[in-house]
């Protein structure tokens, strides 16, 4: 996880934004939370088949514990994952399942998994569609992960049809739940998220799509791709799949990757992430439950601008319920497309307040 030491942290929890900046009338449009829900699992549904978990000791020291395994979370699909626990530890305990960002793997989580099992926290951390394990033989960046993307916009049956980029994790952190909450040492009642980049995208769908998770921490992925399309903003977070979508826009008759192009891509792959899966309608499905953005003022594939309409859509639905103190906004001032070690800290001490109570 890559940081950088900032000047200074923005607290964006207090920000009065008006209505004309955050797009007030189109939020109080958005859908009813309940049916983003039904319509997003409608979206995903599949055949549910049997765990069959396996779990591996892998030692670890006199502070924590080590585990590798896996379970399956759909047909032909087994989800490797590490694990991270207290080694002191009795009873259940609160877990975190943690996700990495594009081109990563679950190992580069393990210092993030550390921290929260010194912390008392159950930490698992899973590889993504196309990434790490996943891949025969290991996967190499993300060079799997776009030529899987590029067979999806390809894709002409609809039965056939995959979503690699962050949908298809989703289903698999929704199993990942089922996992922990099939385990003995894990406190069904409580288990949170944290992600990073495209980990943070999956972070916000995830729960704002299964209430299970009880808090959330999406980091340096909060914006709005509709508000990216119609702002020229999308140029940061198309770089991260950018192969695939040069292929696209040729096919599309365009000469070069433009806002028309990538409009039709994310239509096919994200269905709905323009609509009613953008950030701002996902984001007001997660409340009351605690919800912590962290973000960089300068990240290029998470406008700032794009962010605040996020949550300023989160802000009205915790005040709405009354749970004002369960949301907060980090902006590191003069960061990128990074997370700082104070917003690490702020996300160990988060996640540790609401699961540690």
């Amino acid at each position: 996880m890559k940081t950088k030491n900032p000047s200074f942290v923005l607290i964006l929890a207090v920000l009065i934004l008006s209505p004309a900046a955050t797009g007030g009338a189109a939020l109080a449009a958005s859908p009813e939370s309940s049916e983003v829900r039904a319509s997003f699992h409608k979206l995903l549904d599949r055949p549910k088949v049997p765990l069959a978990a396996i779990t591996i000791p892998q030692g670890g020291d006199d502070e924590v514990i080590l585990e590798q395994g896996a379970f399956d979370s759909a047909a032909n699909q087994t989800v490797p994952f590490l694990i991270v626990k207290p080694a002191r530890a009795q009873g259940r305990l609160p877990a975190v399942i943690a996700l990495h960002g594009t081109g990563d793997d679950k190992d580069g989580m393990l210092d993030l998994c550390a921290a929260l099992a010194e912390r008392g926290m159950l930490a698992i951390a899973i590889d993504a569609r196309y990434h790490g394990s996943r891949v025969p033989g290991g996967a190499n960046g993300s060079e799997q992960y776009q030529d899987a993307i590029l067979r999806a916009w390809q894709e002409k049956d609809a039965a056939k049809q995959e979503h690699p980029l962050y949908y298809d994790t989703v289903y698999d952190v929704w199993r990942a739940v089922d996992y922990l909450q099939s385990r003995a040492d894990v406190d069904p009642q409580r288990i949170g998220m944290i992600g990073i980049s495209m980990g943070g995208i999956e972070t916000w769908l995830a729960a704002a799509t299964d209430e299970r998770i009880q808090v959330a921490v999406p980091m340096i992925s909060v914006q709005s791709f509709r508000w990216s399309l119609e702002h020229e903003q999308w140029q940061g977070r198309a770089a991260t799949i950018q192969r695939a979508l040069e292929v696209a826009a040729k096919e599309l008759g365009e000469t070069a990757v433009n806002a028309k192009a990538v409009r039709a891509f994310w239509n096919k792959l994200l269905p709905g992430i323009t609509e009613d899966f953008d950030c701002p309608t996902m984001l007001r499905a997660i409340a009351p439950r605690p919800l912590l953005i962290l973000s960089g003022e300068t990240d290029p594939g998470n406008p700032l601008e794009g962010a605040k309409v996020a949550f300023a859509a989160a802000e009205e639905a915790y005040k709405s319920a009354n749970a004002g103190d369960r949301l907060q906004m980090d902006v590191a001032e003069g960061v990128g497309h990074s997370v700082t070690e104070e917003q690490v800290q702020l996300a160990l001490d988060w996640l540790d307040r609401w699961l540690n109570p």
